[in-house]
């Protein structure tokens, strides 16, 4: 059974400690700007700064090579998508609110034009990830916090602004679909046994329907012995084509990837969740408006969709 969440961006959300619906007054994005005409600046510094202060690091991509290998060209000196989370706030927050997991890992994305003297460096903001998951925890803006400090902290002189605030969205920003484990007479199995067997035909169908698969977090030991979870994992999983497409138009958009699906079964009850942010968000936050980047994504939003529901309706 499909369960719908709708977030609308008409909605204010409030964040922990604002007061304010900030991503109503500003933009879902955090941009920091900083003078890199020396080029001495480079992705693995924020990278080992965010290692150094807590964040685990899922991945740290290249999308400038990947922009190269397919369109033969490239309109940037530095393009990087650094997905992470933090190994203390990110399990809280997981504890308390499962449907973050749509978080974990997060991006953040690094790039430079070939005619810029300036780098800029994108995270997105607390409000916009409370809008999605539908809730708002002190543990998202302690994120927010911690990400931010790294960057003020290595960047001193950096300036800081917003993306244009979102448009509005009433599609659902969270795409999320449970599986009856009781009516699907899987009550009784070997749940260790069933996880694995569950995960295997995840993994094949993505890679059928033409998926990567950037990283994978078992984070069901992690999040320790007072877990509320049977399991809890999450996958990176990106159309790569998509992704290109996006981001030679609307670099910032990167920020949204990678595209991370939550599995997750809580104790005691007869149900598996999986779910991911919905596709939407990339076209509202991201002010994505070329056709090529707009259709490419709705087909991923369908495909994905398809994927989870045939996994959760068998």
């Amino acid at each position: 059974m499909k369960a719908i969440v709708i977030f609308c961006t008409m909605i204010g959300v409030l964040v922990a400690g604002s007061g304010e619906a900030d991503s109503q007054k500003n933009g879902d994005f955090h941009i920091y700007t900083v003078d890199n005409k020396n080029a001495n600046i480079k992705p693995k510094m924020i990278q080992d700064a965010l290692k150094s202060s807590g964040f685990v690091i899922a991945g740290n991509a290249d999308i400038q090579v990947e922009l190269l290998n397919k369109y033969e060209d490239n309109n940037f000196k530095i393009y990087n998508n650094i997905s992470f989370y933090h190994r203390e706030i990110t399990l809280k927050l997981l504890n308390k609110q499962a449907d973050a997991g749509v978080l974990v890992p997060m991006g953040m994305v690094v790039y430079q034009g070939l005619n810029e003297n300036d780098l800029h460096i994108v995270v997105t903001t607390a409000a916009m990830q409370a809008k999605v998951i539908g809730v708002d925890a002190q543990e998202l803006q302690d994120l927010e916090d911690a990400v931010l400090s790294v960057i003020t902290t290595l960047f001193p002189t950096a300036t800081h602004t917003y993306n244009d605030k979102s448009t509005l969205e009433q599609r659902e920003l969270l795409t999320k679909y449970t599986l009856d484990l009781k009516k699907n007479h899987f009550k009784d199995t070997d749940m260790d046994d069933f996880k694995d067997a569950f995960e295997k035909k995840f993994e094949v169908m993505f890679e059928e329907a033409g998926f990567a698969m950037p990283s994978y977090f078992d984070l069901t030991y992690k999040l320790g012995k007072n877990s509320p979870y049977d399991f809890y994992v999450t996958y990176a999983i990106c159309k790569i084509d998509v992704l290109r497409t996006v981001a030679k138009v609307t670099p910032k958009a990167a920020v949204l990837g990678p595209c991370t699906t939550m599995i997750y079964k809580k104790k005691n009850e007869d149900k598996i969740v999986m779910g991911f942010a919905s596709m939407y968000n990339w076209i509202s936050s991201a002010h994505v408006k070329d056709k090529a980047s707009v259709d490419g994504l709705l087909e991923t939003q369908s495909v994905y969709e398809n994927m989870l529901k045939e996994m959760t309706q068998n």
